[in-house]
């Protein structure tokens, strides 16, 4: 699986472990950064980073890492086709991806340890959507406040 990657300040440290985790698992990983560590960067550059490679196909899913993962999210979110939640646990990352078809997972760098999140990143890259009847009807109503909002 092609996956984006990116990390403000505070997730910078984490950001690194959990792509060197990925690669060594079999992903290709597409780092969109930082590359270095920068207390005056902003998370919202890397979650737009991050959204456009999967909207434009270079990437089938992103990971995002900031301080809480909370702002990764509302931010990445803001673009059409993007659905970004913040997943502390293994439950919620593979089900996000069954049942809402999540396609950006975000993690607090302050908020989970490094294991955990790894656990996390396992059970969100080997999730698929179901694509259940149901659960294809709650993504066309997504859609559909994604394409009125967008006017």
């Amino acid at each position: 699986m092609r996956i984006a990657v990116a990390g403000d300040h505070n997730g910078f440290t984490m950001k690194n472990d959990l792509a060197s985790h990925l690669a060594q698992t079999g992903h290709k990983v597409l780092d969109l950064g930082p590359e270095r560590l920068d207390p005056d960067d902003d998370y919202p550059d890397y979650a737009r980073a991050v959204a456009k490679a999967i909207v434009s196909g270079e990437a089938d899913r992103g990971i995002l890492v900031c301080g809480s993962g909370v702002g990764a999210s509302v931010a990445a979110n803001k673009v059409p086709g993007i659905r970004a939640s913040v997943c502390h646990d293994t439950y919620s990352a593979h089900q996000g991806v069954e049942h809402d078809d999540m396609n950006v997972l975000c993690l607090g760098a302050r908020i989970i340890g490094l294991e955990a999140a790894r656990e996390a990143v396992n059970a969100f890259v080997t999730g698929r959507f179901t694509g259940e009847e149901r659960h294809q009807r709650r993504l066309e109503k997504v859609r559909a406040m994604e394409k009125e909002a967008s006017g």
